[in-house]
């Protein structure tokens, strides 16, 4: 059974959505169906490299999914009020670290996968809407479903929309990792923050080890 911190992982990975294809860069519902079934397809043709090399996962999630994930606005989603109290000048810093782990830790989840399929709640109206959530189904043979639900916003300059956080069986990932790094923040400032994200993205992935990992 997956834990659900992996289980958060994986979903919010494997349907992040961005401007994937012109004709649908518009619609954060076809978004999130395009992405999904490109990412699992590639997860699917690449296997040989990922038993032989674990790590080839990042360069899957840098070059297919990173560009579809608001990685900014979820980093200071995850600072939260702690915002305010960092130095300004550390804030560049925080963001490609940052970028960096949700690489590696992504790059965990998606050990994960195994023909999983998902099934999108029919599209709604959002053409006034800046933010939406769009919901769907895991299925896993000989498992109960799961709901999801994916936050999706439009960023104001480039129009894009983009994921940055995903909730499943209640629990929303970028609160998972604000309440995780509420105390560092609190007792050691974001250096520390940063210390330790850079520790985990030089971690080596071992595919039979993925939960002790995630």
């Amino acid at each position: 059974m997956l834990k659900i911190s992996t289980l958060l992982m994986l979903l919010s990975l494997l349907f992040s959505v961005g401007a994937f294809a012109e004709e649908e860069e518009d619609n954060p519902y076809s978004l999130l169906e395009v992405v999904a079934g490109k990412t699992f397809k590639r997860i699917k043709d690449e296997q040989p490299q990922i038993q032989k090399n674990p790590d080839h996962l990042k360069e899957i999630v840098e070059q297919e999914l990173l560009p579809y994930i608001d990685y900014q606005f979820a980093a200071l989603k995850v600072l939260g009020k702690h915002y305010r109290s960092v130095p300004p000048e550390r804030i560049p810093d925080y963001f490609q670290v940052f970028r960096k782990y949700l690489i590696a830790t992504y790059a965990i989840a998606l050990g994960q996968y195994d023909n999983q399929t998902v099934e999108f709640e029919p599209e709604k109206d959002y053409d006034k809407r800046k933010d939406v959530t769009v919901r769907a189904l895991v299925k896993e043979e000989g498992r109960p479903d799961i709901k999801i639900a994916f936050k999706v916003r439009k960023n104001p300059k480039t129009k894009e929309w983009k994921a940055y956080d995903m909730i499943a069986e209640g629990i929303s990932m970028v609160s998972s990792k604000r309440s995780e790094l509420e105390s560092i923040l609190r007792q050691d400032g974001l250096d520390k923050v940063i210390e330790m994200m850079e520790e985990k993205n030089k971690r080596p992935i071992v595919l039979n080890d993925i939960q002790e990992q995630a």
